[in-house]
């Protein structure tokens, strides 16, 4: 996948990296949105940290959950409840420190993120950082898709919240509308190519389902389907119950011995992050699939590859995927959890390892929930449309495939199986009509590189420690030495004096330079005076 081939992605990382705008980067499956993500961790210059609203989908990431890094209470978030003594959470030195370095917070799998947590969030960053700008002045990098899976609210909790939100889709955030932020969708999709079954599911994605849209999806509904041992499928089901039923059904009726592998799990790895079985319960002949992309060099297997053991020996299971004449080795792998620290010596924002879950990265895979196949791609799939209940069910369903003819339909396909939210449909519509092009790009360059040189002459946090400081020596004068407040006062002075003073004289110069046309970078005149200061 090239940047440089793809307009919108290198539109996005443009926007990440020379601008603070917030982003709102979406795309049908199969489109780079991770892909995106992991080149952005790596080559960004910007402090960032990573998050996502559950636990499997942060470990996924390389990032914390929402929750614990922002220490946020569970439960419906009222505007204005960080006041509420109930509702504080007291945080580290350490912790504070690294909320105030931060450059970029990128969210992960946001349409999942309810728009009170995105406030809850805003509050946080706010009472540490800047209080004035939309959460505290960090820019926001939002990952997702809203016509996957939806944010989940029950109903006493939108009784709760009705009053405050339209809609609770992160759209809904009274901070995020305050920050104008862009809406850039990835156009290309890598995970298919046929056309003709990407504009099946753009109709079924955007709910223009007629009778012929209809009729194409049925012809893939087989009566009993039973696959065969060359071609395996997996079942797509929307009930974890019934997922877990079919494949204890398949296991147990596999006439070998059932090996057990246990997970080895080290430090601290909550049970609600597990990426595999904590037991993995198998035996020869079962049908798996692979939860984890392949880190070697030659890339033997994907997340969402499947695949029939063949053997066990020491500490490997053998696995041989259909097409493929010899086996893949599996060995145990490890996932990591980790939180964020700030480097004290070089402000840098670092991952602090907490623990590690070492496991085979494999699990039974006659079928898996249509929740769980959300990012993952298959060859071949049974799919039970019938009983999709969330909107955008059948389409995380049928895009899982590679192609329409990789598709079986368990139940036929009815109009009421295709729901599609009209609040997401009417947003979706409207950031199209308002997406950025290169003139707001340009504008945003220049916004971002203004503030950037405002904030070198910004002293403003040096006055308040040092105002912070005289308060507490005044509020404890009677137990510190006496020559601790005149050194603080002469200190005081000397900063003011040194620095402050011939900041602000700078000031009117660097300012005239600042609004001409140029962007600051390309200024002559302000890079000297900028060298001079």
């Amino acid at each position: 996948m090239s940047f440089q081939t793809n307009p919108q992605l290198e539109l996005a990382f443009d926007y990440v990296r020379n601008t603070h705008k917030n982003i709102f980067l979406t795309g049908k499956a199969g489109t780079g949105k991770t892909t995106f993500l992991h080149k952005i961790k790596q080559e960004t210059p910007k402090r960032l940290v990573i998050v996502a609203p559950t636990g499997v989908a942060a470990i996924n990431a390389g990032g914390m959950t929402i929750h614990s890094f922002f220490q946020l209470p569970f439960g419906p978030y009222l505007p204005g409840a960080a006041k509420d003594p109930a509702r504080q959470r007291r945080f580290s030195g350490e912790k504070i420190r690294l909320i105030q370095s931060l450059d970029l917070l990128v969210i992960d799998e946001i349409s999942m993120v309810r728009s009170d947590v995105l406030d809850a969030i805003d509050d946080v960053l706010r009472k540490y950082r800047d209080r004035y700008k939309p959460f505290g002045g960090v820019q926001l990098l939002m990952i997702g898709d809203l016509h996957q899976l939806p944010p989940i609210v029950k109903d006493e909790e939108w009784y709760l919240l009705r009053d405050h939100y339209e809609t609770m889709y992160f759209f809904g955030s009274q901070a995020l509308r305050k920050s104008d932020p862009v809406s850039i969708e990835l156009k290309h999709i890598y995970r298919q190519s046929d056309s003709t079954f990407i504009d099946l599911l753009n109709k079924v994605r955007n709910n223009h389902i007629d009778d012929s849209v209809l009729a194409t999806l049925n012809s893939r509904f087989v009566a009993n389907f039973q696959p065969t041992e060359e071609q395996p499928y997996i079942t797509l089901t929307a009930h974890n119950a019934s997922a877990q039923e079919i494949n204890s059904e398949k296991l147990a009726a596999i006439a070998q011995p059932q090996q057990t592998f246990k997970a080895v799990i080290e430090g601290d790895f909550p049970a609600f992050a597990y990426p595999a079985d904590e037991m993995f319960e198998c035996k020869k002949d079962a049908q798996v699939m692979f939860v984890k992309n392949d880190m070697n060099r030659e890339k033997r297997f994907y997340n969402g590859k499947i695949g029939k053991i063949t053997g066990f020996r020491k500490d490997t299971i053998y696995v041989r995927c259909p097409g493929e004449k010899e086996d893949i080795e599996v060995e145990a792998v490890e996932w990591t959890n980790v939180k964020y620290t700030l480097n004290e010596q070089t402000k840098e924002v670092e991952e602090q390892l907490l623990g590690t879950f070492t496991q085979y990265p494999l699990k039974l895979a006659w079928a898996i929930t249509i929740h769980k196949s959300q990012g993952l791609t298959f060859d071949r799939a049974i799919i039970d449309a019938q009983a999709a209940f969330a909107h955008g069910q059948v389409y995380v369903a049928l895009s899982r495939c590679k192609s329409f003819e990789g598709i079986v339909l368990r139940s036929k396909i009815v109009p009421s199986s295709v729901k599609t939210d009209s609040v997401v449909k009417n947003y979706t519509e409207e950031a199209d009509k308002n997406a950025p092009d290169e003139a707001h790009l340009s504008r945003s360059k220049a916004d971002y590189q203004q503030s950037l040189v405002q904030d070198l002459f910004d002293f403003n946090r040096l006055r308040q420690q040092f105002t912070k400081m005289i308060r507490v020596f005044l509020e404890h004068e009677n137990t510190l030495h006496q020559a601790t407040g005149q050194q603080l006062k002469a200190l005081e002075t000397q900063a003011l004096e040194q620095v402050v003073a011939i900041a602000e004289r700078f000031k009117p110069q660097i300012w005239q330079y600042v609004a001409e046309a140029d962007l600051p970078e390309e200024n002559a005149n302000l890079q000297a005076r900028l060298q001079k200061a």
